[in-house]
């Protein structure tokens, strides 16, 4: 089974969308958002078996049992993330400043504090002709890259016998990323037409290049800036990394996507390129 993972410099640039065209193209069997933080792909996936959830634990954080607190508030003054407030003589913790660190619950001569498990985020597994895997990450909390490595394992073993997976992952360079590279057969980036589309591009190749992994390009938008998007050419094949196409503006495919639809249900523009792109990305599986 070989593994695409679609990426993106920056959030918006149609990503997600991309994702779900190849989907759809694909009669893909299995697939998964490692989005963790906006996990959108649910939304045109169009899943109607209700999922197997499971919580899941990131680090320990402090919880104070008010029966025991007597307010000395040595707690707090050590507390180096300000994460203990006085309510009407008791301490309590923010949970989204504590860091877990402990201190609170070696200091506290009354043992009122005790370090407890942390839900960091919810998995939910849909499985029917596909499967289907995903997971939201709780806010604030810090354990996004175990997360979308525990999304990534739950596919993995339960995808049936197919030849392609399709992965969606989040934007930017941070520890989500990080963890839905490694192991894929091909990443493709789809990227944005500006100045700063660019950057987000030459930053996001520079990380993914570390993993030595297949790297291909698309533009989305091309037509919003012809300039920006010859230079993005140009700087994939200074880099030798297959350029596989270019999707113009479509408000056809805007619509779609508020509607809930993959862009590939439509005959518009914007699906031609994507079919296009899809089959250029295909190629360089050797899926075609």
């Amino acid at each position: 089974m070989k593994r695409l993972l679609i990426l993106s410099g920056k959030g918006g640039t149609g990503k997600t969308t991309t994702a779900a065209s190849f989907i759809h193209f694909a009669k893909a069997k299995a697939f998964a958002d490692c989005d963790i933080d906006a996990p959108n792909l649910l939304l045109v996936s169009e899943q109607h078996n209700k999922p197997e959830e499971t919580v899941f634990y990131g680090s320990e954080k402090a919880v104070i049992d008010p029966a025991l607190c007597v307010g000395c508030g040595l707690c707090a003054e050590h507390c180096r993330f300000d994460a203990l407030r006085c309510m009407d003589g008791i301490y309590q913790v923010n949970e989204f400043a504590c860091e877990g660190c402990g201190v609170c619950e070696y200091l506290c001569p009354q043992k009122a504090v005790h370090m407890v498990e942390d839900q960091a985020g919810t998995q939910a597994l849909y499985q029917d002709d596909t499967v289907f895997s995903t997971a939201i990450l709780k806010m604030g909390r810090g354990n996004s890259g175990k997360l979308v490595s525990a999304v990534k394992l739950a596919l993995l073993k339960n995808a049936p016998e197919c030849d392609l997976a399709v992965f969606d992952g989040s934007p930017g360079i941070g520890c989500p990323v990080i963890a839905s590279i490694s192991g894929m057969d091909l990443i493709l980036v789809v990227a944005e037409p500006s100045l700063s589309g660019i950057s987000d591009l030459e930053r996001l190749i520079r990380s993914a290049e570390v993993f030595q992994t297949g790297i291909a390009v698309c533009v989305n938008k091309w037509d919003a800036s012809p300039e920006n998007t010859r230079a993005i050419e140009e700087f994939c094949q200074s880099h030798h990394l297959p350029f596989v196409g270019k999707i113009p503006y479509d408000k056809t495919a805007s619509a779609a996507i508020n509607a809930g639809k993959s862009v590939a249900e439509l005959d518009c523009p914007a699906r031609t390129a994507l079919l296009e792109v899809y089959q250029n990305t295909m190629q360089l599986l050797d899926l075609s």
